[in-house]
């Protein structure tokens, strides 16, 4: 069983998360800091505001955007090296995102670069 989770940080927090990581470069809308129990906010881990955009959810820009995004990953070990850093040790682990799409979304990618897929 993997140790890394995904969740919508508007779900109800659990115990089972473990550490939790807020992964999207925007604090969610109308969620308050005590209600998302967010433990560390890598907000530069997450896409280009251009990249978000240009995405805006459509499913039919999703192989495209993992592409883009990954290229951005890429280009961006800093932000991939301090949430390595923090996973380290933490026993479960859960990336919290904010998109309503919970099979295309940023976390699903930055969860498959992080397992190495």
């Amino acid at each position: 069983m993997s140790r890394l989770h995904l969740k919508r940080v508007y779900d109800p927090p659990s115990p089972d998360d473990g550490l939790r990581i807020l992964v999207d470069r925007l604090w969610p809308r109308g969620l308050t800091k005590d209600a998302a129990r967010v433990d560390l906010w890598v907000k530069d881990i997450a896409p280009s505001a251009a990249l978000r955009q240009w995405f805006g959810h459509d499913p039919a820009r999703w192989p495209e955007f993992r592409k883009r995004y990954r290229a951005e990953l890429a280009a961006n070990p800093q932000a991939v090296a301090t949430l390595r850093g923090a996973m380290k040790g933490a026993k479960p682990v859960t990336l919290l995102y904010g998109a309503k799409d919970e099979e295309r979304n940023n976390a699903v990618v930055l969860k498959e670069e992080l397992e190495g897929g």
